[in-house]
């Protein structure tokens, strides 16, 4: 009796055994290098970092970094102009410099965690041209694996913000400040 099609494929499968390939290792950031990992990528990617020391101001080292600075918006500091969330997008326009407080960093890749409660209003930290982020370093984890657990237990809306904004075209033209923030500082306390 002859095998059907049917027969002869399902035999071929049963008979065909792959080699298990072992998962690609993972490397671990972990360890007491992850502040200085977290500022050697977030400089890679074109951010800057400012260690503030306990005596220092915040309002002092803004104003040090960004000295003719238009409207600064701020839950964190004296702000020169007001930003909530029912704040029409052509006020938000004319942020010079939005100071947020970050959650977390993640020292893979430098990318802090902002959720919506720091930011104001959504798109603040998109729309203005200097985004400085405040940042414990007590506050940065290895791996995003550890920031994804975190962002979990937080809940709500939220985004990750690594270095300024960056695209480049097919005429090799690199842009700062297209898709959002032309500047990114962390402040690491």
């Amino acid at each position: 009796m002859t095998a059907t099609s049917r027969e002869r494929i399902l035999a071929a499968t049963r008979a065909n055994h792959f080699e298990e390939n072992p998962l690609p290792t993972v490397p671990s950031f972990d360890g007491n290098n992850t502040v200085e990992r977290f500022t050697e990528v977030l400089q890679s990617i074109g951010g800057q970092f400012v260690r503030v020391s306990a005596g220092q101001s915040l309002a002092e080292v803004v104003q040090r970094l960004f000295p003719s600075a238009g409207p600064l918006a701020s839950p964190l500091l004296p702000a020169t102009i007001f930003i909530d969330e029912q704040t029409p997008t052509a006020v938000l326009n004319t942020v010079d410099v939005a100071v947020l407080g970050g959650e977390f960093g993640v020292a893979e890749n430098a990318c802090i965690w902002l959720p919506e409660a720091n930011m104001l209003h959504r798109a603040l930290p998109l729309i203005t041209q200097h985004l400085v982020l405040v940042l414990s370093q007590q506050n940065i984890v290895a791996t995003m694996h550890q920031a994804y657990a975190r962002v979990q237990d937080v809940g709500g809306y939220g985004m990750f913000i690594a270095g300024p904004s960056k695209t480049a075209d097919i005429e090799q033209s690199l842009v700062i400040g297209a898709h959002g923030a032309r500047s990114l500082t962390v402040l690491l306390s």
